[in-house]
């Protein structure tokens, strides 16, 4: 059982340099304390998840060029948000009309090889 993630929640990779914020369109009808809430499915990259700053994950076709280029030498590249796949829900009961509520215990695979987490939950009042 987990905090509903609503618009403003702070998310991170590991292989990311900075935070990132999450956004949610009101389409999915359900609103928290602070806004939006989001579901399992809102993935989209720069709609739904900011980028990370620079990426220093070697699977980042950006990175690995850039670290050939400098002989070897880890240079990161701009963080492009690759889901592969949906948020993994921790609470799959509660259901919205678009599939799972999103809480702050979900994770969602990167194809880069990150796994992004929720670090704080945009609200602290909803409880899924």
């Amino acid at each position: 059982m987990g905090l509903g993630v609503c618009t403003g929640a702070m998310s991170m990779c590991p292989f990311g340099a900075a935070p990132g914020t999450l956004s949610f369109l009101p389409t999915n009808m359900i609103m928290g304390s602070a806004g939006p809430m989001g579901t399992c499915m809102d993935t989209v990259p720069f709609l739904n998840i900011a980028p990370f700053g620079v990426c220093m994950s070697m699977a980042n076709p950006t990175t690995a060029s850039l670290t050939a280029a400098a002989l070897g030498v880890l240079t990161p590249g701009p963080c492009i948000p690759t889901p592969g796949g949906t948020w993994i829900p921790t609470n799959p009961m509660v259901m919205a009309a678009a599939g799972p509520m999103l809480t702050s215990d979900s994770m969602l695979i990167c194809s880069f090889g990150g796994v992004i987490k929720i670090n704080v939950p945009g609200q602290f009042t909803v409880m899924i």
